[in-house]
């Protein structure tokens, strides 16, 4: 399960996207937009700024905006740029934290589907969510 933080990054971003031109916006007016708390909104924000999804300038001219086109943006950097690598369990993030691993059935399944799961992340751009429209199947994330 992603964190609530990085549900909030998604949608920031997704917000950013959203904007003609590569337009700024206030952090403010992000968190009003997408329902959520300003001290979360500026908070992921800096995070966001410094692995470079987006940036920021202050004043009044200033604002948030993509530092890349929407294309160039994936829903997995977004996702693991502020909760870290995604794993389905525990015991894929290493070999050292799993005393069963090398006598589990089960972590084989784990580590195919997180796999499976951070490429299908990786394959989404932010363009294509706006593109979307909210609209999606199974076929436009790589099918089943």
């Amino acid at each position: 399960m992603i964190t609530r933080q990085a549900d909030y990054a998604v949608r920031s971003v997704l917000d950013l996207a959203l904007r003609p031109d590569e337009q700024a916006a206030f952090s403010r007016d992000i968190a009003e937009r997408q329902s959520i708390p300003g001290s979360f909104v500026a908070k992921i924000l800096t995070r966001l700024a410094r692995v470079g999804i987006v940036q920021t300038q202050r004043g009044i001219t200033g604002g948030v905006r993509l530092s890349r086109p929407a294309n160039e943006i994936s829903l997995l950097e977004v996702i693991e740029a502020i909760d870290g690598p995604i794993a389905l369990n525990l015991c894929v993030r290493g070999p050292d934290l799993c005393p069963l691993e090398e006598n589990c059935r089960v972590h084989p399944i784990w580590d195919v589907l997180n796999i499976d799961l951070r490429q299908r992340l990786g394959r989404i751009s932010f363009a294509d969510l706006v593109e979307a429209e909210g609209r999606w199947t199974l076929e436009l994330v790589g099918g089943a």
